[in-house]
């Protein structure tokens, strides 16, 4: 099905290489390849909703903003086309369209993204160390050397790893003057096992071992990884005063997700390791954290499964989130992005709301495996229990150009066996979700309280 845009009124507009009609009072758009229409994503809404991109409330007053409407479509037109204007109807303000929007697109689409989720949260901790980035960037580069045919990869590769021992060498005083006082002795520790797998791996490559690299440089990035996390010292700043109380991760988090798998021969059970990111979503992670350790997804089936994402915390019954047992009502949080360059998270507002066309957020959508909230479409705040991984990318959702990026929160990324995501079916089955490291930075457990 191409993705519907609900407009509940007519207009018609027309730029090759897009086709907009009206069906039922509903926009289809889609994208044309010669005869045939390509599917287009359709949004990441709570999936009980009646309209992917309608609120129960709009849908019970029958109104709508064209306004939003009209943002919606010039950013997807100007996404898969590069157009930087759009023709619209008299009837229609102009400065509804929210012309820098088109205007400002090209300036997402900056040099190769960042795709591994590892990377991504390495670069998203609240750090600024040039020293240890001087490390991690020639170990990172080892992938794309190892793109290269055969052992010739391994020239590549050795440059690489020349390049991060000596900036490990060199820079090492400034990295150890950057850990947090109470973490100094297990970052140390760290850039010793560091120093020592970048002799071994040096070996390897001399010995032409091209097998051996990949399993050794994961290794290496993961005592990288550590030793940034060893640079923060504390929780960076204050969860604004309305959201405090609610359950938050102040820090980060690992879960381990393993799904039963029905009706595939190669594949019975799978365990995804999530890393949750609570230095730039802590109310969405503590939320999250919150549910798993209520067991409220254990049990739960994979609810949606197309092809761009995989999606589930829909509960049985007529709610569509989690029911609190203190206040039984629906709990919600707020949106909650962190853009690039800031200290704190924005809340209850999409980027494209506050005009922030340029920002680049923490946690990006860029990565096989991203994990975010759904939420109702025009109803910024209704975030409760359902969670999406994405897929793949798509003529909406490139990298560094993702429509999808300051309108819905990410807080996390599947750091192991992502690929499996893909296998997955509704029907398919959430045995267990368990927190296997960071609990101790979940701060106003609800669980404890209450049932």
């Amino acid at each position: 099905m191409a993705a519907t845009l609900s407009c509940h009124q007519y207009f018609s507009l027309v730029k090759s290489p897009l086709k907009l009609t009206n069906v039922k009072h509903e926009f289809q758009l889609t994208r044309l390849r010669g005869n045939a229409p390509i599917e287009l994503p359709r949004p990441l809404c709570c999936s009980r909703s009646p309209s992917p991109f309608q609120s129960t409330n709009e849908q019970e007053s029958g109104s709508f903003s064209l306004k939003r409407c009209a943002i919606s479509i010039a950013l997807a037109v100007g996404l898969l086309t590069g157009m930087p204007a759009l023709e619209v109807p008299s009837h229609v303000n102009a400065n509804a369209m929210m012309n820098p929007a088109l205007s400002d697109v090209s300036v997402l689409i900056s040099g190769p993204p960042i795709k591994d989720p590892g990377a991504l949260l390495r670069y998203a901790l609240p750090i600024d160390n040039k020293a240890i980035r001087e490390v991690q960037k020639p170990l990172e580069d080892i992938t794309e050397s190892l793109k290269i045919a055969g052992v010739k990869a391994l020239d590549s590769v050795e440059r690489n790893v020349r390049q991060a021992s000596r900036a490990l060498k060199q820079g090492r005083t400034m990295i150890v003057s950057g850990l947090a006082k109470s973490k100094v002795d297990h970052g140390v520790d760290l850039l010793n096992k560091l120093e020592v797998g970048m002799d071994a791996l040096q070996q390897v490559v001399e010995n032409r071992n091209r097998d051996a690299v990949a399993p050794l440089q994961k290794e290496l990035l993961n005592y990288v990884g550590g030793v940034e996390e060893d640079m923060v010292d504390g929780f960076p700043y204050e969860v604004p005063e309305e959201y405090k109380d609610m359950p938050l991760l102040k820090g980060r988090a690992a879960v381990d997700m393993k799904v039963r798998v029905k009706d595939n021969p190669n594949l019975v059970d799978c365990t995804f390791r999530i890393v949750l990111d609570g230095y730039n979503a802590p109310v969405t992670a503590g939320n999250f954290v919150d549910l798993v350790e209520r067991h409220f997804y254990d049990g739960m089936e994979i609810q949606r499964a197309d092809g761009f994402v995989v999606q589930t915390g829909d509960p049985e019954g007529p709610a569509e989130g989690f029911i609190d047992p203190s206040t039984e009502k629906t709990r919600t949080i707020p949106l909650e992005i962190m853009v690039d360059g800031e200290k704190t998270p924005v809340y209850g507002a999409t980027l494209e709301e506050l005009g922030l066309y340029k920002a680049q957020t923490k946690l990006p959508f860029n990565a096989f495996g991203t994990m975010a909230m759904a939420r109702e479409e025009f109803e910024n705040n209704s975030a409760s229990s359902q969670v999406f991984w994405l897929l793949k990318e798509s003529e909406l959702t490139p990298s560094n150009a993702n429509i999808l990026d300051g309108r819905y929160a990410v807080f996390g990324y599947i750091t192991e066996n992502e690929d499996y995501l893909a296998d997955l079916k509704v029907g398919d089955v959430i045995e267990s979700v368990q927190v296997v490291s960071g609990l101790e930075n979940l701060v106003n457990p609800s669980y404890k309280i209450a049932g």
